[in-house]
């Protein structure tokens, strides 16, 4: 007589071994019913073990893709940072120790502009392999992620809307690093304000004038900027002479002066090319303006101009080059003089 399906149950209760779980629509409950003969661990096999594991696998992915990313932006900005010296920014003058100087500050200014991309770029990767981790996390969990992809949405429209000139701030900054338009120590003019630049981020620039104020200029509101401090600088000087004066003579003393500076070791690593003289530049109803030029160093191009005119002074007057006399008004007084 065979036994009934009831009674082989009640058979198997009465062992000790229990009833086998549903688990014909999901292996992994099979396997661990298998293994351990549990069956509530076989049933919750899904939340218990299945979730967890592809939650440190999204975790451990996660993190390994921000390393990869942060490695591969290091290495590139590092490149970048160390990298060839491009021609144009190479001075004219063949001297090994102005080279040098020279080279140094352009491989700082490179690398600290590299550290500030990179740290931009690293922040972007991480941001970006943390938030799909998030997503990705919270979809495992089984959150409904619709409602608050809707909600995002609707935060960032709205933060959009009410922080167009911060976002355009950061976006101009990231622009302005990138580009490399200016840097700190630069002397640039920003239109406003113009002065030595000390500081850059990614919101504002903070310079400071030949008076000692201090401008905040936000980032997204520069237009235009006239970089007195890249590469180099062409110092001109503009010298007036009398009408009567021997032009031809004056621009070759002009021209003597400024070749002997020029010679000299102690201005050769800022002297960056032979100087020229440009003859005459205006004419006046007062006197003739001569010209003289030559290329220098970007951080001593004041401390030269005022050096060569000072010289230059000097040597008119052994010279016997007068300067123009101010023209007198109808009240014997100099034009403009109050």
């Amino acid at each position: 007589m065979t036994a009934s399906p009831s009674v082989i149950t009640a058979a198997a209760d009465d062992a000790g071994t229990g009833s086998v779980p549903d688990c014909a629509d999901y292996w992994l409950c099979q396997q661990v019913y298998e293994w351990s003969g549990a069956d509530w661990l076989a049933e919750n096999a899904r939340a218990l073990i299945a979730t967890p594991a592809r939650i440190l696998f999204i975790v451990v992915v996660a993190v390994l893709v921000r390393y990869l990313a942060h490695r591969a932006i290091r290495r590139l900005t590092d490149t970048t940072a160390v990298g060839p010296l491009p021609s144009i920014l190479r001075a004219r003058r063949l001297r090994a120790t102005a080279l040098g100087d020279g080279a140094e500050q352009l491989t700082a200014r490179r690398t600290q502009r590299a550290e500030a991309i990179g740290s931009v770029l690293r922040s972007c990767a991480s941001i970006l392999v943390l938030g799909i981790a998030v997503v990705l996390v919270l979809g495992e969990l089984g959150i409904n992620l619709a409602p608050i992809l809707a909600s995002a949405g609707v935060v960032g429209v709205a933060l959009g809307f009410g922080a167009q000139n911060l976002v355009k701030d950061f976006i101009a900054g990231i622009g302005i690093i990138l580009e490399d338009q200016y840097g700190v120590g630069d002397v640039v003019d920003l239109g406003e304000a113009s002065g030595t630049v000390e500081a850059v981020g990614l919101r504002i620039t903070r310079l400071r004038d030949v008076n000692g104020v201090v401008w905040y200029a936000r980032n997204g509101e520069i237009l235009r900027v006239g970089n007195k401090s890249q590469g180099y600088a062409q110092v001109v000087i503009d010298m007036p002479v009398a009408h009567d004066t021997d032009l031809e003579r004056c621009r070759t003393v002009m021209q003597e002066v400024a070749d002997a500076m020029y010679a000299e070791e102690g201005w050769a690593d800022v002297l960056l090319s032979e100087p020229e003289s440009l003859g005459v530049e205006m004419i006046t109803a007062e006197g003739v303006v001569m010209r003289l030029q030559v290329r220098a160093t970007n951080a001593d191009q004041w401390r030269v101009g005022r050096e060569l005119r000072l010289r230059l002074k000097e040597r008119f007057v052994i010279e016997g080059i007068r300067t123009p006399v101010p023209l007198l008004s109808a009240a014997g007084v100099p034009a403009g003089a109050s």
